[in-house]
């Protein structure tokens, strides 16, 4: 929440004050390239959170990401492979915003297009707009589509070489990402407009595509064991924490939970070796007898405490 100004847990901030309390507050201290780093996050019950960097207000929580940029693994991210289409989406829409924040609005700037396509659709076929009030939105559409298209499409061919990479060192052959859509253009969109009229919904664009993620000739969402399909989302989560440290100079801080359940001693120390080094990881676990290698430092957490372990 303080590195990102959202929690991986809950889209509601409300969830994450304390029972009975009205109002939170996140307090980070830190260095990056030597320089201090003081983040605070105020969670107000019933109000917007408030943010601020090495005192200063931000404009919104969320742009926290770009100052502070952390990789957060939790189980449930295995949806990133597991899941549907509009999972994996997500997840490469925010690698986008992380890996080039001049690119972050994109999404969004499209999926608003969309929903305003969508009104007009709806609009059109009530009677209440003619055809004609469709070609604005129709035109911003295949704009920011294209656009949005080729960044995930760069994005996906940068990661691919390290994602093969990671995933080989943790001991799953063959592993690529491929980019699946159709190209997005007006002939496209016009050749299916009455569907979209029929249905109210633009049916033809990016915020329908996917990203395969497979090994050898195996899609791991239908032909992975659970056991590959972890190893899948932390070789993503490496590739992109390697071409973060690429571009920016500074490796983003790994959070990750549970990481090391469902991963057999070897593939411990070969996810242990692939980030020592590489900045700095938190990981959690329920015991230390999990760790395969020796912590820098251990943290030993009990109900109302956290004392650095002897």
């Amino acid at each position: 929440m303080g590195a990102q100004g959202f929690s991986p847990r809950t889209r509601s901030d409300a969830d994450l004050v304390r029972f009975g309390a009205r109002e939170g507050r996140i307090s980070l201290r830190a260095e990056r390239e030597s320089a201090p780093l003081e983040i605070e996050v105020r969670l107000h019950v019933g109000d917007a959170k408030r943010a601020s960097l090495n005192g200063a207000p931000l404009r919104a929580a969320e742009l926290l990401r770009a100052e502070a940029t952390a990789l957060v693994f939790t189980p449930d991210r295995l949806a990133t492979v597991k899941g549907g289409p509009a999972v994996r989406r997500a997840y490469f829409d925010r690698a986008l915003g992380r890996v080039w924040p001049g690119r972050s609005p994109l999404p969004a700037e499209y999926a608003a297009a969309v929903g305003q396509r969508n009104a007009s659709l709806r609009r059109v076929a009530g009677g209440f707009s003619s055809r004609e009030s469709l070609a604005p939105w129709t035109e911003k559409v295949v704009e920011l589509g294209v656009q949005l298209v080729a960044a995930r499409t760069e994005l996906v061919l940068t990661l691919q070489p390290r994602f093969a990479e990671a995933a080989a060192q943790l001991g799953l052959e063959a592993a690529t990402l491929r980019y699946e859509g159709i190209e997005l253009s007006h002939e496209a969109l016009d050749g299916r407009l009455q569907r979209d009229l029929d249905r109210g919904t633009t049916g033809a664009g990016p915020h329908l595509d996917d990203v395969c993620i497979s090994a050898g000739d195996r899609e791991l969402r239908g032909f992975g064991s659970q056991g590959e399909q972890r190893v899948a989302v932390l070789s993503l989560l490496l590739a992109e924490a390697d071409l973060i440290a690429d571009r920016h100079r500074v490796p983003p801080l790994l959070l990750l939970d549970d990481v090391l359940s469902e991963l057999d001693d070897r593939r411990r120390r070969l996810l242990a070796g692939r980030i020592s080094g590489r900045g700095q990881a938190l990981i959690t676990t329920t015991s230390a007898a999990a760790l395969p290698v020796d912590a820098d430092q251990l943290v030993d957490v009990q109900p109302g405490s956290a004392r650095r372990a002897l």
